[in-house]
């Protein structure tokens, strides 16, 4: 760590998340893979897996 985070309270940065950014692009993308619809909007929930569906059938 180089600088201390001004803006959290405890002065330390998360290196944990670095490790989840690509996870929701690969979820994403299998649940593309699996239905045939991209789904832009997070959290993908299956009530809106299947509204997208009956949309494009």
């Amino acid at each position: 760590m180089d600088d201390p985070d001004p803006d959290d309270l405890v002065g330390i940065k998360g290196i944990g998340e670095i490790g989840i950014v690509g996870a929701v692009a690969a979820i994403a993308n299998a649940a593309w893979h699996a239905t045939g619809v991209r789904h832009r909007h997070l959290p993908i929930r299956p009530d809106r897996v299947i509204l997208a569906g009956a949309k494009d059938a």
